[in-house]
């Protein structure tokens, strides 16, 4: 290991061997993760790596690291006894004493292990199986069994969802929801980031470690296109890569024992929707899902306004999904845990695994990948007289095109060339999601530092 030349910011050369998945593979699976990394993957491989890299950082701009380092460039390369990492002008700030620190080094394996398994096992050659709603259940089987995600073991994972840009009152409770949990021997899974991603697994540490619970998982969820505006915290122990944010959000559901929802701001309420749009379907009635809404005293009105906003927009049945408890740590770990409780039983009943829901049933709508272009999102249907279900698929992609638009780097270009997009539908529909909107925006939800401009246009 070697030092590089200075540079306005400090950066380091290293040679690394990567250990768990990557280390017991064939010379031909070894030649193909090279191929792979060495084609068109290899610029998305550099992303994500910086990304890994940066851990911790607290911009929401995907194209800041980058610029920060613009030398860094990453290898996979081939030995007999596996796979070697070569690091050219990575950033200092993941090395102690020359040295890469130990959790940066097993995320940063972890994004060679997924980007090359999507590159490899859900290439071209499995694009008619993805275009079935049981494949891409399958792929997404897969791609979390090879990053030994799935564990048989009794029900104790709750899915936090919540900001990356919240307040710091938000933020704490967050942290004591999450040592709540933690006594009471529950493990975490977020979407890897900052904020409201942070503060459940920092949480559940002090409670794991006073409890005296040695084998731990703080899971972290993501995808290409929003890793680099949220880098993975450096709490998280099991990273895991999605090829896309249907993915992503199906990853959630299917290994989640039940979801609690903190503060934040459109990719929140995209996985809301997402969530309801599913358990509003007649075949998941009967499914127990515990859901709770939850935030400090401070956030009551926000959760009133996104409460008004699935009542207008779904209907009061949607609200009987979902239990909205304010300022209360103490009673949102206990309705959870009974929560878990219940789904235990029923997957029992159902001969259904504890590691993975197969039961709940989401149809190919909320599987197929959204791409946020002008014309798609002008087309959304959001008007009065759908089902439920349905039109909670079409407001998830109206959220899904703003995420892209603040966040994502595609998305940032097409913002840049074309302008904002527009979002039409019903008068009363758009008054509300344009109300929503306004306050995500004064209560500076949408992104971390900096005055936000609009990506987007609502439009009757």
């Amino acid at each position: 290991m070697s030092e590089a030349p200075t540079r306005a910011l400090p950066v380091q050369n290293a040679q690394i061997h990567p250990r768990g998945a990557l280390d017991v593979l064939s010379r031909a699976e070894v030649a193909r993760l090279r191929d792979a990394s060495a084609g068109g993957m290899h610029d998305l491989l550099r992303r994500c790596a910086l990304a890994v890299l940066t851990s911790g950082s607290a911009s929401d701009d995907p194209r800041a690291a980058r610029d920060l380092y613009p030398d860094f460039d990453i290898q996979v390369l081939q030995q007999d006894r596996g796979v070697r990492i070569d690091l050219v002008n990575a950033p200092a700030m993941a090395f102690v004493d020359g040295e890469i620190i130990r959790g940066v080094a097993e995320l940063l394996f972890a994004v060679v292990r997924d980007l090359a398994y999507t590159a490899i096992e859900l290439g071209p050659d499995c694009k008619d199986d993805l275009d079935t709603s049981s494949g891409v259940t399958n792929a997404v089987f897969g791609l979390l069994r090879n990053a030994r995600i799935l564990r048989p073991a009794d029900p104790n994972l709750v899915v936090c969802w919540g900001g990356h840009s919240i307040s710091r009152d938000e933020y704490l409770y967050t942290k004591q929801v999450g040592y709540e949990l933690g006594l009471r021997g529950l493990d975490i899974c977020t979407g890897c980031g900052p904020g409201a991603m942070k503060g459940p697994m920092k949480g559940a540490t002090i409670a794991h470690a006073k409890q005296r619970r040695r084998t731990t998982r703080y899971i972290g969820i993501t995808e290409p296109g929003i890793i680099a505006a949220e880098s993975p915290n450096p709490i998280v122990n099991h990273l895991v890569i999605m090829p896309d944010i249907e993915k992503r959000l199906e990853a959630f559901v299917r290994i989640g024992h039940g979801i609690i929802v903190f503060p934040g701001g459109v990719g929140t309420a995209e996985e809301i929707l997402y969530l309801l749009g599913i358990l509003l379907r007649e075949e998941n009635a009967d499914l127990p899902f515990p859901l709770i809404l939850t935030g400090p005293t401070i956030a009551a009105p926000y959760f009133e306004q996104i409460d008004q906003f699935i009542r207008l927009t779904l209907g009061d049945e949607a609200t009987k999904r979902y239990e909205i408890i304010i300022g209360d740590p103490v009673a949102v770990a206990k309705r959870m845990g009974a929560g878990i409780r219940k789904v235990r039983e029923y997957r029992i009943q159902q001969k259904d695994s504890f590691f993975f829901n197969w039961s709940v049933d989401i149809p190919a709508d909320f599987q197929q990948p959204f791409v946020p272009s002008h014309e798609a999102m002008a087309a959304l249907d959001l008007h009065h007289g759908r089902p439920a279900h349905a039109l909670a698929a079409d407001l998830r992609r109206a959220f899904s095109g703003i995420v892209a638009g603040n966040v994502k780097e595609d998305g940032m270009r097409r913002i840049e060339e074309f302008g904002p997009f527009e979002i039409h539908g019903d008068a009363d529909m758009m008054q509300a999601l344009d109300g929503l909107l306004r306050a995500f925006v004064e209560q500076r939800r949408m992104k971390i530092a900096g005055e936000y401009k609009p990506c987007y246009r609502v439009l009757t």
